[in-house]
């Protein structure tokens, strides 16, 4: 039974936009869900999906990506294949169009599982990867409002947590895919262009395995929310372990929803799937774009927010009309 689930990122996004978000997320999944279907691996899949939404200017990953402090971007990706914990990430990468692609070469082609900023550069132009400018007029237009706000309030640029805090529109989206194949193989891909106006070099949880994203052969998940919130929490690898320990996939998603919030005060959002194909999305933010594809249905469900329940709490403020 293959199965892949993905979600272009929690947080709160314009209802009127609605038709637009649901359409890039469904069109993500199907470009996973043809390769599933053809015999592809999980691996294929969520690559392919979330290059999807690299290339879709609405989504901060790859092209549309948000821009730092001084006006620039740097793009963080990683994937990981369940069957061999293999994983292969990159962070601070300027200049490329898909980051997720580089990260994957980072898992196949080198020793490494990180590559940083100029040395993942290099190695993605060893590789024949062309230098490409990511940034949209929208995302400069949107950092010079942003960057105008900012410069009208008091405080330091640096306390991330203070801007979060008093800006919540400068939270970035990552965008990630979950799927397991025809084999019972699972895999895992993010990739994010980071928050807005963050200091250059500034690394979130999308790039590292057991924070952001995990897989090994009892499920597979990516989440979505304050990075460097879940770098401390490790809630990916959190996630895997509750499932390792007895949990279902659906009990470890909502309990790690739980700590985040108890603990940190997180709301974020989490996608999953297991051997089984059973596809789990829970958030506990406004919306969460997302879209399913599974065997034995040529149906793919897309939505802005998750109506089911995962064990979670009704998502936190209006749903879209």
């Amino acid at each position: 039974m293959y199965a892949i689930v993905v979600h272009g990122g929690a947080g709160s996004w314009p209802p009127e936009r609605e038709r637009e978000i649901t359409y890039g997320v469904r069109v993500a999944a199907e470009a996973g869900r043809d390769l599933l279907a053809a015999g592809h691996s999980a691996l294929e899949a969520v690559t392919a999906a979330v290059r999807a939404l690299e290339d879709d200017p609405l989504f901060n990953a790859g092209t549309g990506s948000t821009l730092s402090l001084p006006g620039s971007v740097e793009m963080d990706a990683g994937v990981m294949w369940g069957p061999r914990w293999a994983t292969g990430n990159v962070a601070a990468l300027p200049r490329v169009r898909n980051p997720v692609l580089v990260a994957r070469a980072v898992m196949e082609r080198s020793d490494h599982a990180l590559l940083a900023g100029p040395g993942a550069l290099q190695f993605a132009r060893s590789l024949g990867y062309a230098d490409y400018n990511p940034v949209t007029a929208a995302a400069r237009n949107r950092w010079s409002r942003l960057r105008a706000r900012l410069e009208d309030s008091p405080g330091e640029f640096g306390r991330l947590s203070g801007l979060l805090r008093d800006h919540p529109d400068l939270e970035g989206d990552t965008v990630g895919a979950v799927a397991v194949d025809g084999q019972g193989a699972l895999a895992s891909a993010t990739s994010t262009g980071g928050v807005a106006l963050k200091l250059p070099g500034r690394v979130g949880d999308s790039p590292l395995p057991g924070s952001g994203h995990f897989a090994d052969d009892r499920c597979a998940v990516a989440a979505t929310g304050q990075g460097e919130l879940m770098m401390r929490h490790g809630t990916a690898r959190v996630t895997a372990c509750r499932v390792g320990a007895g949990e279902s996939l659906r009990e470890a998603i909502a309990a790690t929803l739980d700590d985040l919030e108890h603990h940190l005060g997180s709301e974020v959002g989490i996608i999953g799937v297991d051997p089984a194909g059973e596809p789990i999305i829970a958030h506990r933010t406004p919306h969460m774009p997302h879209a399913v594809a599974r065997e034995g249905t040529e149906e793919i469900r897309s939505a802005l927010v998750h109506t089911g329940r995962t064990g979670d709490d009704p998502p936190k403020g209006p749903a879209p009309a």
